[in-house]
């Protein structure tokens, strides 16, 4: 339990918990890999997926690709990494290289698993769903793949009432998702849950997941705020330790 000043009330916390219904295998079968998956690990068309990822964080495919399917994901990552670090050292940019390509690759696959597989996106619902109505939260915070789970739940049960949805780290707008969300989008745009009162996105500027980072363009959230976490771009415990996570839960615990 971390530290806090004498008469600081520390909200109590539930977690929806479904990374299990997610996996490949069926967890008694499930063994873990010897190394994080990256980009060599990519079959035809999740290198296609890879590359409208990163031509949505705004890198521009070479011009002698055939097409986005040919397009060279190592190289398209390596002009990310000049654009944004260029005053990291080779060191530090080869390791934010391979921590980058280890987050798409994870998230797209995860991705993959929950809209592709019917039955496990209905228990994916049904949990955070159960969670969420057990613990009858004022706020409800969602990072990753849990901004687009959690808004698809929220969807499909009108009734669960929230005064306050923080999303952050969100890769609603990542064109892999974007195009398979349930309810889909409407005329190019998202609508809000039915049951939410505010909705506050934040996104690190170098977040490889929140791609582009801006929700508001697609989604009618009341407040978009971008933030710059370091080295912990995608990290939970980056965003929750930012100030404007802070800011936007203070007013719903006093």
């Amino acid at each position: 339990m971390p530290w806090c000043p004498p008469g600081t009330r520390v909200p109590e916390l539930e977690v929806a918990y479904y990374a299990d219904l997610l996996r490949r295998e069926l967890p008694e079968n499930a063994q873990s890999e010897e190394r994080a998956p990256d980009f060599d690990d990519l079959d035809e068309h999740e290198a296609f997926e890879v590359a409208q990822w990163l031509t949505a964080a705004g890198v521009e495919v070479p011009e002698d690709a055939m097409n986005l399917g040919m397009a060279p994901v190592r190289w398209m990552l390596g002009r990310l990494l000049e654009e944004r670090g260029n005053r990291l050292t080779r060191r530090l940019r080869e390791q934010t290289s391979d921590r980058i390509q280890q987050a798409i690759v994870s998230n797209l696959r995860e991705v993959e698993a929950y809209t592709t597989w019917p039955e496990r996106r209905r228990l994916v619902r049904e949990r955070i769903a159960d969670t969420i109505r057990r613990a009858a939260p004022g706020i409800v915070i969602a990072h990753s793949l849990g901004t687009c789970t959690t808004y698809e739940t929220l969807h499909a049960n009108p009734d669960i009432k929230v005064d306050l949805l923080l999303t952050l780290g969100s890769p609603l707008r990542v064109p892999a998702l974007t195009r398979r969300l349930d309810p889909a989008l409407r005329g190019g745009r998202g609508a809000k849950p039915a049951g939410v009162g505010r909705w506050v996105n934040i996104a690190d500027v170098g977040d490889p997941v929140a791609v582009p980072p801006g929700l508001s363009a697609v989604f009618p959230v009341d407040q978009d705020e971008t933030c710059d976490n370091g080295f912990g771009f995608h990290g939970l415990g980056g965003y929750l330790a930012n100030g404007l996570t802070a800011a936007a839960v203070a007013p719903y615990l006093a």
